[in-house]
């Protein structure tokens, strides 16, 4: 198992803005959920630049510590399971499907999963920071709907020792997740990575999604959309000029655009921008 060193591990703390290495709490797992969501968004970025990211975790969390980019489920769970199991928290692995429309009780693999035990404390938690607009605070894994501080809803079912089922809540931007005991080790996680990141039909490849929950909702730059959704709320513009569109990543979603070339963001920028008047012709029509 790789494991992180002291200096890796406090640039990691520091960009969740904490000086020290806290205590492996009940308390203190739900703090880094709420820190990492708020500070480290979820995106694709690299991959629509044609520069998809390492997953290997060391990486991730080197990554991290420098630019304070990660990327997406792969490498922001891959990251935070070294970060965590460096406390003394106990983390094991799962297989996820993350599904819209209908379930799908044995698709691909598509998500990591991070099952956490807490020193001292009964039952086992959810932390999951690479969902992009998914729960605020870790999940207890037992049968049932849990309302989260901002009003949103998730159900658990079929909870297992092995895997269980995820609905999201109706306002998200998926359906569920299908949480199973199939191969989520370093390898498959690279499989996974490889085909996510460089198939064209694959959903991370056609079109920019940058994410980033806090406590009362979610904010969302997805190709020139911005938006703000929270229980009861809705907010949304379009980003039609590219100055725009960078401050709506780095400053709204707080993604740093660091190392990446203008040329090339400009040129992602106006693809999307043509993706999206495709969207608007298709819907007039």
């Amino acid at each position: 198992m790789r494991v992180l060193d002291e200096g890796a591990r406090a640039a990691y703390l520091r960009r969740l803005g904490l000086d020290h290495a806290p205590d492996p709490t009940l308390a203190t797992l739900i703090d880094i959920h709420r820190r990492h969501l708020a500070r480290v968004p979820y995106e694709n970025l690299g991959i629509m630049l044609g520069q998809p990211p390492s997953v290997d975790p060391l990486d991730s969390v080197a990554r991290v510590g420098d630019v304070g980019r990660l990327g997406y489920c792969f490498h922001q769970n891959g990251a935070a399971e070294l970060l965590l199991r460096s406390l003394g928290y106990a983390v094991e692995r799962r297989h996820g499907h993350v599904w819209t429309g209908r379930p799908v009780p044995m698709g691909p693999f598509n998500h990591l999963v991070l099952v956490v035990e807490v020193p001292g404390e009964a039952g086992r938690w959810w932390f999951d920071v690479g969902l992009g607009d998914g729960f605020a605070d870790p999940l207890p894994l037992a049968d049932g709907s849990v309302t989260d501080g901002a009003g949103f809803e998730y159900t658990l079912e079929s909870v297992g020792v092995h895997g269980w089922s995820f609905r999201h809540d109706a306002r998200g931007t998926f359906g569920g997740v299908t949480v199973t005991s199939r191969p989520s080790d370093p390898t498959a996680v690279e499989v996974a990575h490889g085909r996510l990141a460089s198939d064209p039909e694959s959903p991370f490849r056609r079109l920019l999604v940058c994410q980033r929950r806090d406590a009362g909702g979610v904010e969302t730059v997805r190709g020139v959309l911005w938006s703000r959704v929270e229980p009861g709320r809705r907010e949304e513009r379009e980003l039609t000029g590219f100055e725009e569109w960078c401050s709506a990543i780095r400053d709204r979603i707080g993604l740093s655009l660091k190392g990446f070339d203008e040329t090339d963001l400009r040129d992602l920028f106006e693809r999307m921008l043509a993706v999206h008047h495709e969207w608007l012709a298709s819907r007039s029509g």
